[in-house]
């Protein structure tokens, strides 16, 4: 199983960018899809999840209104849109997969991207 995280970048304040997931050697539709992410420092947080279906999303409160994830489980991928970047959004974003559970719980997801960095300037 692999999960390839890309679309990180640098960006003003108020901008844009478009991460994705991209899975291999697992049936991507059975899984719930997750992004976390890690400030330096700081413990990892969630962010956003979507159901295997994609009918339904999570979102952390930091997320809500600027974020939205979604997935294309024909082209097994995920995609987090980030609209109206701060620079508290800066960190390092992480794809995770797993089949069931606590959508919250990190050591439950089994499978992990490599991360890529968001960095907001101010």
């Amino acid at each position: 199983v692999q999960l390839q995280a890309s679309g990180g970048g640098l960006v003003q304040a108020g901008g844009s960018l478009r991460l994705s997931c991209a899975a291999s050697g697992l049936t991507f539709s059975t899984y719930i899809i997750a992004w976390f992410r890690q400030v330096t420092g700081k413990e990892r947080e969630f962010v956003s999840a979507i159901t295997r279906s994609g009918v339904t999303t999570y979102y952390a409160d930091s997320a809500k209104g600027r974020f939205t994830i979604s997935r294309d489980n024909a082209k097994n991928t995920a995609t987090l849109q980030m609209n109206s970047l701060k620079p508290e959004d800066t960190a390092v974003y992480y794809c995770a997969a797993k089949v069931k559970g606590s959508l919250y719980s990190q050591p439950s997801y089994p499978y992990w991207g490599q991360g890529t960095l968001v960095t907001v300037s101010s």
